[in-house]
C-alpha cells in the first residue's frame, strides 16, 4: 500500500478505521524528510494490513501542535486507535521493520488495560 495524506479532517476517520496506522510527521523543507521518504514508502509496500500516512507540517500546522511535534521526521504509531509508539528522527528500513513487527505483536488487551490503569492512576491525583 502507498502512503496516504493526513489533513486534519481525515486523521480522526483514519485512525478509526484501520488497525494499524502510522504517521510520518514531514515538512518540505526538512532533508533528514526527504531522506527517510524513499524508506518510508518501500517499507509502505510491504505492509498491506498497515495505512502508512504522512502530515505536511508546513500545511497541517495544528495538527502538528495537537500531537506536540517538536522536530522532523516524527514517526508516531497507532494500533487499535491507541497511540503506542512516537519518535522523533528517520529510521533506517531495518529499524522500521522491526518497529512495525513489535506493533504487530503487541496484546492490545494488555495495553487497553495498562492504558486503564493510567487513567484511573491520573484521576486519583487530580
Amino acid at each position: 500500500m502507498s502512503t496516504v495524506t493526513i489533513t486534519k479532517d481525515t486523521l480522526k476517520d483514519t485512525i478509526e478505521n484501520n488497525g494499524i496506522v502510522i504517521i510520518d510527521f514531514w515538512a518540505p523543507w526538512c532533508g533528514p524528510c526527504k531522506s527517510f521518504s524513499p524508506i518510508y514508502e518501500t517499507v509502505s509496500e510491504k505492509h498491506d494490513d498497515v495505512v502508512f500516512g504522512k502530515v505536511n507540517t508546513e500545511d497541517e500546522q495544528e495538527l502538528a501542535a495537537s500531537f506536540r511535534i517538536r522536530s522532523i521526521p516524527t514517526l508516531m504509531i497507532f494500533r487499535d486507535q491507541i497511540a503506542i509508539f512516537s519518535q522523533a528522527g528517520m529510521l533506517p528500513e531495518s529499524a522500521l521493520e522491526q518497529v512495525i513487527s513489535k506493533t504487530k505483536e503487541l496484546d492490545m488487551d494488555q495495553v487497553r488495560k495498562e492504558v486503564a490503569e493510567q487513567q484511573t492512576q491520573a484521576q486519583q491525583q487530580s
